[in-house]
């Protein structure tokens, strides 16, 4: 088979995608979004992508027109993303994939998690007296390295729901890799920006740097043949050619000889991962079904209790601009994410109280906190005491999450639907590179405490253990069909804004292009963080009003989303972002 050119391919891509000059313009900096512009929405009868970018986007959207599914045109989506976005996500990082399988009826979630090495011990981020490290002196170097699950996560998959050859859906991202791409203007930002760390190891900065110095700028052609023989070699062999062997080889070199803070990987924990099939977690809100990734996820339990919390109230009555509905959605979110800090980690290592935290009685009483006029104190927002099928006591985690990661949705003819948060954690991960990708540094989104007060904290670290999330791909279901797909990247701001999109579809029947644009107003730990030069701020004051602290703020999300209705398909790309929705 012949290849096409550079030059064809963008074209072909471009024309698919629309002006990828207008999506870039409409990126104002690499950490800085109005959230006054327009969203991209695409409407479509037969298939839909929304990605990150529009040379994803286009390239998973031209496997559908080619008789693909849902899941052929999630490896082509996810390989460019890992080349054209590669500080949010790649071969290197770890995904949850929730899916529709439309002839089974039903929901299917897999968990491609990183795991954290053998060697690991929960000591793994304490300094030599005990104490946690700085967050990046953890993360820049092989010591924040998980075992990568994003390659297994897309071959399992594939088995299972795939139609075309495996071989082919890498033709797209290897082209690119070979001949060139366009660097955006969010990827040439988020370079300068980052500076000295990404100069830390010489590969990564031969890579990201010109020969003076200077970081890439936007519009250069930036080639990456490593990357593209790395593609080929799992085209050839599969996930195992990437599990072991060279690429396996350089992967553990890497991290184990990165200097000072070196890490602890190992070849047997790249051949010993698994990915893993969970339970969905599904909360129902309105008469709709909300489905998404359990643990080590947080993401769905979390929104699942907020919802829970929050159908105690008519949010529709109060409406979208109304101050009472945001201490409501805020103080709801704070209760949420006291019961995940206390109770939420890798039920393979930990049990957790999925049931009880969900249960309407419980989520009953907790919405009893919100019935008040002020917001809540810090002494009130505390973690309930759901039930248990047995007793156990977990301290308070001391994680951090930094915001990074990437989202897209896909639909395909026969009505299967993708919704894959995937990740490399922290933008550029661990700034390590082989193989023509970053690795990443998911280990940091263990808790660097292992104890709160001589009480175990529940995502410690752990051998083989995997890090709590706060990544949300959701899946809505209306009369047991799909409605709606959709997701964010935002490390732990991830669960306000998929949690406030719902609400804002289901309960305001806003349009699913105003939906991903709304501006953000979330509330994780007390302050009111709003987004800043938006309509949010002219919430600032009755919030302070209530009694909240307001914090004006970047927040920058990155949602796609997909409705699927009797009419067609409409989809939605987050205006912060350089995303597109893409369909026919």
């Amino acid at each position: 088979m012949t290849r096409p050119s550079i030059a064809a391919l963008s074209l072909l891509l471009m024309t698919a995608t629309g002006a990828f000059a207008q999506q870039a313009s409409d990126t104002i900096a690499p950490e800085r979004a109005t959230g006054l512009a327009a969203a991209s929405v695409a409407t479509a009868k037969d298939h839909m992508v929304a990605a990150a970018h529009p040379l994803a986007a286009a390239a998973g959207e031209k496997v559908l027109a080619e008789g693909g599914s849902a899941i052929d045109a999630m490896v082509a989506v996810q390989t460019v993303l890992g080349l054209v976005e590669p500080q949010s996500s790649g071969l290197g990082g770890g995904a949850f994939l929730v899916y529709y399988d439309a002839e089974a009826k039903r929901i299917v979630t897999l968990d491609g998690r990183e795991t954290a090495p053998m060697e690991a011990t929960p000591k793994l981020f304490l300094d030599k007296t005990g104490q946690p490290l700085d967050f990046f002196d953890a993360v820049v170097g092989g010591r924040s390295v998980g075992t990568p699950g994003t390659v297994m996560l897309l071959q399992q998959a594939h088995n299972r729901w795939g139609r075309k050859p495996w071989k082919d859906l890498f033709t797209p991202a290897e082209t690119l890799a070979r001949e060139g791409f366009a660097v955006s203007p969010r990827l040439a930002g988020l370079i300068a920006a980052e500076g000295d760390r990404l100069k830390t190891f010489e590969t990564t900065a031969t890579y990201f740097f010109g020969a003076d110095g200077a970081p890439l700028k936007a519009s250069a052609v930036l080639k990456n043949p490593a990357y593209a023989e790395t593609l080929v070699a799992i085209a050839k062999g599969g996930a195992q050619a990437f599990y072991s062997g060279p690429i396996a080889e350089g992967i553990v070199d890497t991290v184990r000889m990165s200097g000072r803070n070196a890490g602890v990987l190992s070849l047997e924990d790249l051949a010993n991962y698994r990915v893993k099939e969970r339970r969905p977690v599904c909360a129902r809100y309105r008469a709709l079904d909300v489905c998404g990734m359990g643990p080590p996820s947080s993401g769905a339990v979390a929104i699942g209790e907020m919802l829970g919390m929050l159908e105690n109230f008519d949010l529709k009555a109060l409406g979208k601009d109304n101050p009472e509905s945001w201490r409501l959605i805020g103080d709801a979110q704070r209760l949420a994410l006291a019961d995940r800090e206390r109770y939420l980690a890798d039920t393979d290592f930990v049990p957790a109280p999925i049931e009880g935290l969900l249960d309407k009685a419980y989520l009953g009483e907790r919405a009893k906190l919100l019935d008040g006029e002020k917001a809540l104190g810090d002494d009130a927002v505390t973690a309930g005491r759901p039930e248990w099928d047995h007793a156990f006591n977990f301290g308070r985690d001391g994680a951090l999450e930094l915001p990074s990661t990437s989202h897209f949705v896909i639909v395909d003819k026969a009505g299967n639907v993708v919704s894959m948060t995937t990740t490399i954690e922290n933008g550029f991960g661990s700034r390590l590179m082989t193989g023509g990708f970053l690795l990443n540094n998911e280990l940091t989104d263990f808790s660097f405490r292992t104890h709160d007060e001589g009480v175990p904290v529940a995502n410690r670290v752990e051998p083989g253990k995997r890090p709590r999330s706060s990544m949300s791909p959701t899946i809505v279901l209306k009369d047991g069909k799909p409605l709606l797909a959709i997701g964010s990247p935002g490390g732990s701001q991830i669960i306000g804004y998929v949690a406030q999109a719902l609400v804002a579809y289901i309960d305001w029947g806003m349009d699913i292009g105003d939906v991903v644009a709304m501006p953000h107003l979330i509330n994780r730990f007390g302050p009111y963080e709003i987004e800043a030069g938006t309509d949010a701020e002219k919430l600032a004051e009755p919030l302070k009003a209530l009694g909240y602290e307001v914090k004006p703020g970047e927040m920058n999300s990155g949602l796609h989303a997909l409705e699927l209705t009797e009419g067609g398909i409409r989809g939605a790309a987050d205006p912060r972002r350089e995303g597109v929705a893409v369909g026919k």
